[in-house]
């Protein structure tokens, strides 16, 4: 069922240091969201005997099932959910980059991705090799977050009336979802700590398993990213079928087979023009002109906080709960579902 597939070896370039320092950026950030979240937390737990921390907004990227539900709200009734519009404000902006900049979100910024690449490189060190699953498995295995998309989908965006939306944004449950969600962290447990834990182990072994086979938000991101206007080009005159970009390729892309690159599990890491030992015979290019290497990155980076920004300017970012809402909401988190 299982083969071997060649080492993974490059020379780090500039390039991939700037993604390794955006990459541990935001993971370090989204550990202080969530350390400060806690705090923020604990000031209503103790009855406010504890010092009080402010909630950051930016924890509600973590929320991506309620940002969809938030984004058919605001297309069907016009409304930007007050309680969380942060959510939606970062739901649309990593669709905006990977219409723009391709599935980019999963390379440069998401915290999850950089857990998995840092195992996968771990586990190819120790063991000295990589594994992959027969081709025709692997394509099954990919289908599960598709199908995973789809049922979110058609739950959300196709059969939840407009009247349901409302009901579920203006729900206690919605309010305190970001807390939900701590204290599912907190305390891992039983199935959830087990889970994690085997896609863990399995990330020393296998490139990315949860991006690759069971993320649905990776998904949506994928499929979206096949209409940017940037891609990976290839220079057949120029290249020199060594067959580099391929074998350091973390989606495992026939890159060196093709001339434009438009699979959605392509990233947009330059990982592979990085490591072409051929000036010029692979580029990120936008409407087929060659990006200069640090254009790319730029652009990432600028629409992430063009949006973020656009969200603060606009008054869409933080929470309309007030302190006495939290006084009133945190107590009934243990009640309210799970």
């Amino acid at each position: 069922m299982m083969k071997k597939i060649l080492n993974i070896s490059g020379t780090r370039k500039p390039q991939l240091w700037l993604r390794l320092l955006v990459q541990w950026t935001m993971f370090f950030w989204c550990l202080l969201l969530g350390v400060q979240l806690g705090l923020f937390v604990r000031h209503f737990q103790s009855g406010g005997s504890t010092p009080y921390y402010p909630r950051f907004p930016g924890v509600e990227a973590f929320l991506p099932i309620g940002a969809l539900v938030s984004f058919k709200n605001w297309l069907v009734n016009g409304q930007v959910d007050p309680v969380h519009p942060a959510a939606l404000v970062l739901f649309l902006t990593f669709m905006a980059m990977a219409l723009l900049t391709r599935k980019s979100f999963c390379s440069w910024l998401c915290p999850v991705g950089t857990i998995e690449e840092v195992l996968w490189k771990i586990g190819q060190r120790i063991f000295g090799r990589l594994w992959q699953p027969w081709p025709w498995f692997d394509r099954l295995l990919q289908s599960l977050k598709y199908l995973l998309l789809l049922f979110f989908a058609k739950l959300i965006l196709f059969d939840m009336p407009a009247a349901a939306l409302k009901g579920f944004l203006a729900a206690p449950y919605w309010a305190i979802a970001d807390i939900k969600m701590l204290y599912f962290f907190v305390g891992l447990a039983g199935i959830p700590l087990l889970t994690i834990v085997l896609l863990l182990v399995l990330s020393l072994f296998l490139r990315n398993p949860w991006c690759r086979y069971l993320c649905p938000y990776g998904a949506l991101l994928g499929i979206l990213s096949v209409f940017s206007p940037a891609r990976i080009r290839r220079d057949a005159a120029i290249c020199i079928d060594c067959g580099s970009c391929r074998r350091v390729c973390p989606a495992r892309l026939p890159v060196d087979k093709k001339v434009q690159v438009l699979s959605p599990e392509c990233t947009g890491c330059l990982t592979c023009v990085e490591n072409c030992p051929q000036a010029g015979a692979l580029n990120m290019a936008l409407l087929k002109r060659p990006l200069p290497k640090w254009i790319f990155p730029l652009l990432v980076l600028a629409i992430f906080v063009f949006g973020v920004g656009g969200g603060m300017l606009s008054g869409h970012w933080q929470t309309s709960l007030s302190y006495a809402d939290y006084q009133r909401l945190i107590p009934l988190v243990p009640l309210l579902g799970h």
